[in-house]
């Protein structure tokens, strides 16, 4: 028996606590075969679900708690917010104005050739999302489809250190193995292929950024789409992407060799 604001509470001591489906266990041979076909395709995102996935253990039962619990969470589940249905209203998106943060990812996402979609396809492959209780499966999913607006509000582009900043800098809030794995191996690899460009302290520097930073999982993304960007990062509490920044010119030019490159394989 548990007590709950005055009340007495009866939880049957085999009933399983919430959010008890976000619990795995770790399978390491699962997430290298993944890594693997990560490493010869970065496109192939299915296998960034696959890795998250097969090494989360307890980390997003935990994170999943902590959101749950907070008074924003609670609204948000509350309301059964729906994000991903907000950023595919194209609508909704265009009608804000310029500088604000729906303005902001919209210009991102149709920019990059993206939809909010694209992310739902690929955790759908590996059923990441699948879960009985519809706040757990609300929590996983909001989590998925906000990955653009964090890179969005990070300023980060979608360069392969850009996604690895943007991996570190969410990792330093919600930590998972898959994730810290994903961001461990791309640093490596870019070392080892890259020169000149400094990854793992420019990473270092997101995943700092990430633990000064507003708790993004409670932030209530669709009730500030008309808010300036810049209001935005004030309120989560953002410092500008100093060592990124300062390297972003080349890393952008490195992703256009890469991209280049892999579309020429394609058709050859």
């Amino acid at each position: 028996m548990t007590r709950d604001k005055g009340r007495h509470v009866m939880r049957n001591a085999d009933q399983p606590l919430k959010g008890h489906e976000l619990r795995s266990p770790i399978r390491p041979g699962e997430a290298i075969a993944a890594m693997r076909r990560l490493i010869r395709d970065k496109e192939d995102t299915a296998q960034v679900f696959h890795i998250v996935r097969a090494l989360s253990g307890n980390s997003y039962y935990r994170s999943f708690r902590r959101f749950a619990a907070s008074p924003e969470g609670k609204r948000i589940l509350l309301d059964h917010a729906d994000l991903l249905g907000t950023l595919c209203d194209r609508d909704r998106l265009s009608g804000c104005e310029p500088g604000t943060l729906g303005r902001a990812y919209l210009d991102f996402v149709y920019g990059e050739g993206l939809t909010a979609e694209g992310l739902v396809d690929a955790s759908e492959v590996v059923g990441a999302d699948d879960f009985s209780d519809p706040e757990v499966s609300l929590y996983r999913k909001r989590l998925r489809d906000s990955h653009d607006l964090f890179h969005v509000v990070t300023g980060y582009g979608r360069d392969a250190l850009g996604e690895l900043c943007v991996l570190s800098l969410g990792n330093a809030q919600f930590y998972n193995h898959g994730i810290a794995f994903i961001v461990a191996t791309g640093i490596a690899k870019t070392l080892a292929e890259v020169s000149g460009l400094p990854v793992a302290r420019t990473a270092f520097e997101a995943w700092k950024r990430g633990r000064t930073a507003a708790d993004f999982t409670t932030f209530y993304w669709e009730k500030h789409l008309d808010t300036p960007l810049e209001e935005v990062r004030r309120l989560l509490n953002l410092k500008p992407p100093i060592r990124y920044l300062r390297v972003q010119d080349l890393s952008r030019s490195l992703e256009r060799d890469f991209q280049a490159s892999r579309q020429s394989e394609h058709h050859a």
